[in-house]
């Protein structure tokens, strides 16, 4: 969680997905790091932030009490790529997949609309939320770098 001018990175989404959710109105903006889709299978859950279903509700809180509106949060997202497709295992090779859409479900849930994405393919990112803003800059060792 940030307020402008800061930026919040995280590196090396690969099958992770990254989700920035900002609110333009008071330059509040938040990041999270999703590593797997659903939290069902982790009874108790003893890490509630890194899978979707329960991060994206835990973090839109957090930025409410610090006094977003709900009703201007706009989120961008990016990672979910397909690192293992060289695996044999069905659910390892298609984690990214799962958790871009465990991602959308979520998010859609709580009524807030995706703005930018840059999800799939097969290679890893370094995400930088510029709160000032609310851009979002990919970067790519083998692809480069480019905003949104």
């Amino acid at each position: 969680m940030a307020h402008a001018p800061d930026i919040l990175v995280t590196f090396a989404l690969g099958s992770c997905v990254g989700i920035c959710l900002y609110d333009p109105h008071i330059k509040l903006g938040g990041l999270s790091h999703i590593l797997l889709p659903d939290s069902t299978s982790q009874k108790p859950v003893s890490t509630p932030y890194r899978f979707a279903d329960s991060a994206i509700p835990l973090l839109l809180r957090r930025m409410e009490s610090m006094g977003a509106n709900r009703r201007f949060i706009k989120a961008k997202i990016a990672g979910g790529a397909q690192m293992f497709a060289t695996v044999g295992n069905a659910s390892l090779s298609n984690v990214g997949q799962r958790n871009v859409m465990a991602v959308r479900q979520a998010l859609a849930k709580l009524g807030i609309p995706i703005i930018a994405d840059d999800t799939g393919k097969n290679f890893g990112r370094t995400l930088y939320f510029n709160v000032e803003d609310g851009t979002m800059r990919i970067q790519s060792a083998s692809k480069g770098e480019w905003t949104l």
